[in-house]
């Protein structure tokens, strides 16, 4: 049988089952899944947000096969404040390396946010300085390379300092709290993700 369920990831927690160390936290911390689910996709571990586990191949693949290009949404604080030239490159696509291969990324959507998103506080906070100031931007990005919304940031100039996928397609995190795991039906996540 088929389940479904979506978790908010908390920071420091790796997008698996199993502990590589005994310090790590792990995904069957935050809930008892079913023996046979697994993440689709991954949140490096000091990321956060939107993570789907199941058992449905049918929603892995389209997931995971960049073909289909479906959407994923990240609220991102950056240490300076990006101009319109900056948030233009974002938009157009930048050089970043994955692997030791120069990549250059997709059209994105890129917005600068006129004052922080309502999301829940960090534990821990993020390390603030006051001689530098902060600020957030919400990307939009339809394919999923390594820690690229990391270095896209950092490649025009402003290093992440906190990073929450808030959605997939039309799923989101909205009403979640940090570490909650909801359980959903087929028919509405797949409503939600657009597969029809």
């Amino acid at each position: 049988m088929e389940k479904y369920f979506i978790v908010y990831k908390p920071y420091g927690t790796l997008s698996q089952f199993t502990k590589e160390h005994p310090s790590h936290h792990t995904l069957g911390e935050l809930f008892q899944f079913p023996k046979d689910v697994y993440p689709v996709g991954r949140l490096d571990q000091d990321s956060e947000g939107l993570l789907i586990i199941t058992n449905d191949k049918r929603l892995n693949h389209f997931l995971l096969d960049p073909s289909f290009a479906h959407s994923r949404t990240y609220l991102v604080q950056v240490e300076g404040e990006p101009q319109a030239a900056d948030m233009k490159q974002l938009r157009k696509g930048v050089k970043i390396r994955v692997g030791k291969k120069e990549y250059t990324t997709l059209p994105a959507q890129a917005l600068l946010l006129p004052a922080p998103p309502a999301v829940p506080d960090r534990d821990p906070p993020i390390r603030a300085r006051k001689t530098v100031p902060d600020s957030w931007i919400e990307l939009e990005l339809k394919e999923g390379k390594n820690r690229q919304v990391r270095r896209m940031c950092a490649k025009v100039g402003f290093p992440v300092l906190r990073l929450i996928r808030s959605k997939i397609e039309r799923l989101e995190i909205r009403d979640m709290k940090v570490g909650e795991v909801r359980e959903m039906e087929k028919k509405e996540i797949y409503r939600l993700l657009r597969l029809g």
